[in-house]
Order: structure tokens, then C-alpha cells, then sequence
């Protein structure tokens, strides 16, 4: 079975999960706890980690299930095809979420460009590009997942 990626309507992601889950299709909604702030207090709260997306995991004849949730937009699409994210893609966001916010990173003498395999974390094994190197960060480009990763230095 492939997982596919699902845009909502704003807002409705935790809904929509909860929902198809219900309606017996396995689906993935990954969640942050980020602390929010009113003009009288702080709270914490668990938002989605992307925002109008959730990932559903069922076989191609049934991927019009997902439509019985009122919150369901439609499919996203690459390359005119309902995007397919793989099973590794899917472990690696549930790793990351389940390690803690630090983690010690060891900065050698890198050069914008560079090449090197992260060797800690929760993006253990995953190989980057040096992009940008400034006093308190750096980013690489991890190519294998399409996103880029910004790491502070540790001092």
C-alpha cells in the first residue's frame, strides 16, 4: 500500500485524521507542541507539523474513501499523478518527532558545498549538502527527503 498526501481545509487536519481513522483508512498526522501565547496567558499546544496535509495509507481503488470526510479538499499531485511519499519518508518524520528537541552536533571545518552525512539525531544517516554557514548556524540540503535543515552551533 502507497501513502498518499491529502490537503485540507485549514485548520481540519487533526479532524480529518481522526475521521478517516474512524472510517478504517490508516492515516498520519504529524504533530508538534509549539507554546502559544494569549494576552493573558501561555499554553501549549499540539499543532500539525504541515499545515493543511495529512498522509493516508491505503491501495490505489480506494483512494476516493478519504472523500467521505467533509474536511478532505483533494490529493496532491506530482507530476500529474496523486503524490506518493515512501514508507522511509513516513519513518524518517516519525523518528525525527520522537527524539528529543536537542541534540549535540559537532561542528568540523565544513565549506559551503560540502558533502557530509549526518552521524546524530534524528536525521541519523542522512547525507547533506553544506548550503549557508554563519556564527550561529548552518543549513544543509538533504536531498533524499527535499527539505533543508537548519542546525544551530553548539558552544
Amino acid at each position: 500500500m502507497n501513502w498518499y498526501v491529502v490537503y485540507t481545509k485549514p485548520k481540519w487536519e487533526k479532524k480529518v485524521a481522526e475521521q478517516l481513522t474512524d472510517f478504517g483508512v490508516e492515516c498520519y498526522c504529524p504533530l508538534i507542541t509549539k507554546v502559544r501565547q494569549w494576552s493573558d496567558r501561555k499554553k501549549k499546544v499540539e499543532v500539525p507539523l504541515f499545515n493543511s496535509y495529512i498522509f493516508v495509507q491505503l491501495e490505489e481503488k480506494d483512494r476516493n474513501l478519504v472523500f467521505q470526510s467533509a474536511g478532505v479538499v483533494r490529493y496532491l499531485f506530482w507530476l500529474g499523478k496523486p503524490a506518493i511519499v515512501r514508507d522511509e519518508e513516513i519513518g524518517t518524520i516519525k523518528k525525527w518527532l520522537s527524539t528529543p528537541n536537542q541534540c549535540d552536533v559537532s561542528i568540523a571545518a565544513f565549506q559551503v558545498g560540502d558533502k557530509i552525512k549526518v552521524e546524530s539525531g534524528p536525521f541519523i544517516s542522512q547525507e547533506g549538502i553544506v548550503q549557508e554557514i554563519t556564527n550561529t548556524h548552518y543549513v544543509l540540503v538533504l536531498e533524499s527527503l527535499g527539505c533543508t535543515l537548519k542546525m544551530n552551533h553548539i558552544r
